[in-house]
Parts: structure tokens; sequence; C-alpha cells
């Protein structure tokens, strides 16, 4: 059997014969000469290199330099393990992996495996030609998979550390903390900002375990433009902003939340506003036991009587400001006539007698009361609603 046989071949990778020796003198002596190779191919073929900044260029030759060199060592010494992708970052600084893809790391690999293997007739020893080439193959077959379990502990780390800071933030909104670092973590977390912002809570679901959670960012990303999920103890948070319609991306998201109320905040302005929305949200979960009968999902602005007596003063300044305050302004005698129908019973005649007017006249202010304040008294909750915006007109109309 000839020394160029495949059995005298693996033989000598084995045993490291002066025909490997040979090969191994030429691939230091062309290393120089592959180097240029594969800058010039990146250059000539690769758009996404030509588009880097000139610091991570010289950082990717510095990796492709570092390949040549990690396989040049390797193949000296073929029962050692081969350099995997992080020996051979080692050189570029832990940023260039979110400057270049996984993609293109292997598109990386593939040049200098091909610039290697398309000068091996011209660096190999004679006869050695077949080695040199098995070798680089099982070379760069090892780097890339590799390159795959670098870049999967990447995405895992970026995974947990973007959900840590989108639990701050939203955290952050809950509280009503909207100072100036909130808008450079939200772009952190991709949030673009265009468009209208709301919040809308519930409970959680009771395996809601990381698999179902990464599931919930998925879904609520494809709901709204932008998206944000907070899960604080059995309460599930959700940010949505966007140009689209929120409140239709909210209640499409509803089989995301365990049993019991959920309730949508009111559409912001912005993210700078976002903690005003999470706020009343978050009021009208608690205060939603008290309203059996509410929808699923409800508006926050639903529940201002329920918030209330769970005191959000918020709620309170709301029913003063939106109801109470503009009937008593108006003409007409819609406050007195209003507060004549809700105590008598909801009765327009019984109303009719104590003012000593006809019912259609009572009938007529009722719905000038309407008009005002966008709440029927002839509905019964949203007579409710009056009733209790008038009880809090008339103590803050009390003298201190």
């Amino acid at each position: 059997m000839t020394a160029t046989s495949p059995t005298a071949s693996g033989r000598s990778r084995a045993t490291g014969t002066a025909g490997n020796a040979d090969n191994l003198q030429g691939l230091r002596d062309g290393s120089g000469l592959l180097m240029a190779a594969a800058l010039r191919r990146l250059d000539e073929e690769v758009p996404w290199y030509r588009e880097l900044p000139a610091e991570d260029r010289s950082y990717v030759g510095l990796v492709a330099q570092s390949g040549i060199t990690a396989f040049v060592s390797w193949y000296a010494d073929p029962l050692a393990p081969p350099h995997g992708v992080s020996e051979i970052f080692a050189a570029a600084p832990p940023e260039l992996t979110r400057s270049i893809s996984l993609q293109n790391t292997l598109q990386l690999v593939r040049i200098v495996v091909e610039v290697v293997e398309s000068h091996s007739d011209q660096l190999a020893a004679p006869g050695g030609e077949r080695d040199l080439r098995e070798a680089v193959l099982r070379y760069s077959r090892e780097v890339a998979f590799s390159a795959a379990e670098v870049y999967a502990r990447a995405a895992e780390v970026r995974g947990a550390w973007d959900a840590r800071l989108e639990a701050l933030v939203v955290d952050a909104l809950v509280r009503g903390d909207g100072d100036d670092s909130l808008r450079s973590r939200v772009s952190a977390l991709g949030w673009g900002g265009r468009g209208s912002t709301l919040v809308i809570a519930g409970t959680t679901t009771a395996s809601l375990d990381e698999v179902r959670t990464a599931e919930l960012r998925r879904a609520t990303r494809r709901a709204a433009g932008d998206a944000l999920v907070g899960i604080h103890g059995d309460r599930l948070v959700l940010v949505l902003g966007g140009e689209g319609d929120l409140q239709a991306a909210a209640a499409s998201l509803l089989p995301r939340f365990g049993p019991g109320p959920v309730v949508i905040g009111p559409t912001v302005a912005g993210l700078e506003e976002a903690g005003r929305s999470a706020q009343a949200a978050l009021a009208g979960l608690r205060a939603a036991p008290a309203w059996p009968q509410a929808p699923r999902p409800v508006l926050a602005d639903d529940l201002l009587p329920e918030r209330v007596l769970t005191g959000d003063t918020t709620a309170r300044r709301t029913l003063v400001t939106q109801a109470y305050r503009p009937l008593a302004e108006a003409t007409g005698s819609v406050l007195e006539t209003l507060s004549a129908y809700l105590g008598t019973g909801r009765s327009l005649e019984a109303a009719a007698r104590t003012l000593y007017v006809h019912p259609n006249t009572v009938r007529y202010r009722l719905r000038k009361v309407s008009e005002i304040t966008g709440w029927d008294p002839l509905d019964a909750r949203e007579s409710f609603v009056l009733q209790i915006a008038l009880a809090l007109g008339q103590l803050a109309a009390l003298p201190r």
C-alpha cells in the first residue's frame, strides 16, 4: 500500500510522521498568505463586513487570523480537542457578538475554511493534500458546533438580562417612577415609542413557568407594536404601545390571564404617562370584586365608584371633576333635578312632584345630565356612578 492511501494517511495523522510535519511547516509559512486571502474575500463577498465600523472590521480580522492560527496549532497536535469559538473570539471584545450574528459568524468560518482548502494544494507537501483537506473539514465542523453553542449561551444570557430589565421597567411604571432613565431602558428592550400606551392588569395563570412566560411575551408582542410584560406574584401587568387599537389588542390577550377580573387602564399619550394608566388598572383590579357583574375585561374608568370605596383619591377626584362640578356649574337646575330623581328612588313622577314640575321636564333635564357628564341617569349602573359623584361633590362642598 502506498503512502498516500487513506489508511496510510490516517496512520500518519495519528502518529505525526514527516508528511504531517511538512504540511504543518507549509501552513506556518503560508499563514500570512491565508490571512490576506481571507480578508480579501470578506471585503469582496460579504456585505455585512463592509458595513461594519472600522473598529469592528479590525476585530473581525483578528478573529479570522485567530481562526487560522488555531487551526495550525490544532494540526500540530490532531489528538487535542480543536479550539472553540470562545478561544477564537478571545482577541475581540464580547460586544462583537452583538454586531455580528450567528449566521455571520458561520459565514466567516466558512470563508476561512474555503480559503485554507483552496490553498491546500499550494501549502501541503506532495502527497499530503488530501490529509490537509480532511483536517480542514473536521476542524470547521467542530468550530461551527462551538459557534452555535457560544451564541446559544449569549442569547440565553441576553434573554435573562432582558427579562430582569423588563421587570424593573414595569415595576417602575407601577410605582409611578418616570425618571429620565426610563426611556433608555425601554429602548434597550426594543420599545419603539410610536403611538399611545395603555396598561392591562389581571391575575396570572396557575402554571406560568419559563416556557409559558416566553410564549406570553411573544403573544403580547404580536398583539401590539410595543409590549412589556411584568409578573408581580399572582398579578400580571402588560404594557401595550403603538398606533393601532390598543383596547382591542388588550382584549385579544384575555385568554393569557388567569381567572378573575381583567382591568384595562386608560389610554395615555406615551410611555411617560404609562404610570397613570398602570395605577388606574391596578386600582381597578383591587376594586373589581365590588362589582361582580362587571364585564371581562373592564375599563378602569368604569370602576370609579368601586375605586372610591377602596380609597382611590384619583377616582374620587375624577368623579368630582367630570360629573359633579360640570353639573353644579350648569344652568337649568340639572343638579337639583338629578338629586331629586336619585333621592326619590329614580322615579320621574316622584321627582316631578318634589320639584313641582312636569315629568317631561324632569326627563328633559336628565337628558341634559347625560349630555354634560356622559353618564345616563336612566341607566341603572350609570345612575349609581352619578349618585356616588353627587355624594362626593356634596361632601367636598362642605366647609372645612
